[in-house]
């Protein structure tokens, strides 16, 4: 299988970070998260995903607010962030300081009170009664009609508006995998005319990167939480890795450690991962593929957001791991190896407690170690001719000179990044 559309080049080496308008300040508004542009373009962040920006259907809602997953259409602002203008302004002061900003799209299916219902009840999914109904058990919305040829174009002439009137740079596809690839693929080629775009797939179905340049990495976020119960071996993620490497050419995956529906409804990355929640987080910035920060992670964010209503994201200034992710971001901007390199996984005694592993690109490269375990004081003897010259550890900034053979220990949860000072 072969991808049929190229990424765009500023999303090769990029971080992303995804935005929960709702709950990232007390406003919970487009002007409001616009003061925090200039500080996420500092701590490394490259692409910005907004959480849906359309209005929520007040029928069959779920809480106070709402779910942003249940739209009443696809091309208005939702009110409780402001106006079309406020939108427009944010995209705009983004893209003055560098950043990029992708929208979320729910193609699967709308709220109970989309306009279309109205209009056109053919283009929503009926049972033999005739009633609206859905397939996954979402009980605040309806699914769309993918056998309707008019539907189809009014979903991608949605898509295109916002590109073209708003001047977005990319979409991330709501269960994308519910959708038939070959819509995905139209859309890509209809909105495409206006400009490049990055599209980012909530599935984890290969054949979607024949149009996604990147899929959600679940498989391996369900293993490694799976790994803190201790229900799971690392060998088990290594293979989950293994797999991953025999994706099409220019495939990507997208790592995280907690996205808006981990955090509501499966808890927070400290929660999760306990000790380790900030190691994995290494592992998602120096493996293969695209890291997320989601709202508050830099924080840290201690506790589980609401979904249907409103609850503010605790904001503990200073922000401990601002400098952790901004440190990680600045590795990937400069480091040819993390995002474009070859990996070697390091054998270990202890490779059920550590992962180790060197990052390379002709002369960068990234030696990585990490104790995702409980227990301390792990010894790791590493030795490889790679491992020659001077090293700086990222976050300490120490440097070290070594031969080709070093010892390590780490403490639990304890991680380790060391980038080759290039010879003058």
């Amino acid at each position: 299988m072969n991808r049929n559309f190229k990424t765009v080049s500023w999303a090769i080496n990029a971080t992303m970070y995804e935005v929960n308008i709702r709950q990232y300040t007390p406003e919970g508004t487009f002007n409001a998260f616009a003061e925090h542009l200039s500080r996420l373009k500092q701590m490394g962040v490259d692409i910005l995903w907004l959480m849906p920006i359309t209005p929520i259907s007040a029928k069959v809602r779920q809480g106070s607010l709402g779910s942003y997953y249940a739209c009443s259409s696809y091309t208005d602002i939702n009110p409780e962030f402001g106006t079309l203008d406020d939108f427009k302004n944010l995209i705009q002061k983004a893209h003055a300081l560098g950043l990029k900003i992708i929208i979320d799209w729910v193609a699967n299916h709308t709220g109970w009170d989309h306009h279309w219902t109205i209009e056109h009840p053919e283009w929503m999914m009926q049972d033999a009664e005739g009633n609206f109904t859905e397939k996954n058990g979402w009980h605040d919305v309806i699914d769309l009609n993918f056998e309707s040829t008019e539907m189809r174009t009014a979903l991608m002439n949605a898509m295109q508006y916002w590109v073209s009137d708003c001047d977005i740079d990319g979409f991330r596809c709501d269960m994308a995998h519910l959708v038939p690839l070959d819509f995905w693929e139209q859309a890509r080629l209809h909105c495409e005319r206006i400009k490049p775009l990055y599209w980012l797939a909530e599935c984890e179905v290969v054949a979607y990167h024949q149009v996604f340049d990147a899929t959600y990495a679940w498989w391996w976020m369900h293993e490694t939480g799976r790994y803190a119960k201790q229900e799971t071996t690392l060998h088990e993620i290594r293979n989950v890795l293994h797999a991953y490497s025999q994706y099409p050419e220019g495939a990507c995956k997208l790592f995280f450690t907690s996205n808006h529906d981990e955090n509501s409804w499966n808890g927070t990355e400290i929660e999760k991962y306990g000790a380790a929640a900030k190691a994995w987080s290494v592992f998602c910035f120096t493996w293969h593929g695209m890291p997320m920060v989601y709202s508050g992670q830099e924080s840290p964010s201690e506790k589980r957001l609401l979904f249907f209503d409103k609850d503010l994201i605790e904001w503990k200034q200073p922000l401990q791991l601002e400098e952790f992710y901004t440190v990680l971001a600045h590795l990937r901007k400069r480091n040819k190896a993390i995002h474009n390199g070859e990996s070697f996984i390091l054998p270990s005694e202890r490779d059920n407690e550590l992962m180790a592993y060197f990052r390379k690109k002709e002369s960068d490269l990234v030696l990585v170690l990490l104790n995702i375990s409980t227990q301390n004081r792990l010894k790791i003897n590493v030795k490889h001719e790679w491992l020659q010259g001077r090293f700086r550890n990222i976050f300490s900034e120490l440097e070290f000179s070594f031969q080709n053979q070093e010892s390590f220990e780490l403490q639990a949860g304890e991680y380790l990044v060391y980038e080759r000072i290039a010879a003058e």
